[in-house]
């Protein structure tokens, strides 16, 4: 059954969704971005309902300025006294939920690093954010992923026979192909000390839960994470999709719904 509650955090109410179920273990969902607790096209609402259905307690919150919540959005790197309430709210509404396991996409998984330690059991940490700010281009996109990720993305590209037959239609982008080739040839920039990336390849390094990345090999923040933070992926579990979807829409929320129920079983 699903309920609908609020709780402080630091003086502001925050406004969350609980799917009670009778399991042991119970997932924590942090939204990315400035989404609500609903989630894009309402995925993280679905997401609740079926890890419900497979008996696991669910929790979903708006951080402070966002949704339903009072006081103010100060972003994903402020946002740890949120998710710490958040765990204690929890708990306090599943007081049966003894493991508490965490889910973040975008820059949710990297607020969960960032604010490491929190009262967690585990982390499951969905195509992570390393951008920087100076990482964006003109338009406010993220910039081109390293060079190693782009090499990866158009070698599967020219193995796929639509994608030969889109550029001989001219359906391909010029532009960005010629871009995105360009970046072929750029050196490697190791990260500086104090960026994201290396932020979060020393939380990873010194974790103290286990942790399971989940990647989408062709969104643009995936491949970043895996350009910026080689090294956190030999350290911890990696599952790769396939797929282009950030938010894993579509047939991919069966695929993630399957690694999901993997960790809290």
């Amino acid at each position: 059954m699903r309920h609908q509650l609020s709780f402080d955090c630091e003086g502001a109410a925050l406004a969350a969704s609980f799917d009670d179920a009778p399991g042991g273990t119970g997932l924590l969902i942090v939204s990315g971005g400035n989404e609500i607790r609903s989630g894009a096209h309402r995925g993280m609402a679905m997401l609740a309902q079926r890890v419900a259905a497979a008996g696991h307690s669910v929790f979903r919150f708006d951080r402070r300025g966002i949704g339903d919540s009072e006081g103010e959005n100060h972003g994903f790197e402020e946002s740890g006294p949120d998710i710490a309430a958040a765990i204690a709210a929890f708990r306090q509404a599943a007081p049966h939920v003894a493991r508490v396991v965490a889910f973040g996409n975008c820059d949710a998984a990297s607020a969960l690093l960032l604010h490491q330690p929190l009262a967690l059991d585990a982390l499951i940490l969905a195509n992570p954010w390393t951008y920087e700010g100076q990482d964006e281009d003109e338009g406010g996109e993220p910039a081109l992923p390293p060079a190693s990720a782009i090499r990866a993305r158009y070698l599967s590209r020219l193995k796929d026979p639509k994608s030969l037959l889109r550029l001989v239609r001219g359906e391909i982008d010029f532009r960005k192909l010629v871009r995105g080739l360009s970046a072929l040839n750029q050196a490697p920039q190791p990260a500086a000390p104090d960026s994201l990336a290396s932020r979060l390849e020393s939380t990873l390094a010194g974790l103290s839960c286990p942790a399971t990345i989940l990647l989408a090999t062709g969104d643009r923040t995936a491949q970043a994470f895996a350009g910026h933070c080689p090294a956190a992926l030999d350290r911890v579990p990696v599952e790769r999709l396939a797929s282009a979807s950030h938010s894993f829409a579509g047939d991919d929320a069966d695929w993630l719904v399957e690694r999901i129920l993997a960790v809290l079983s």
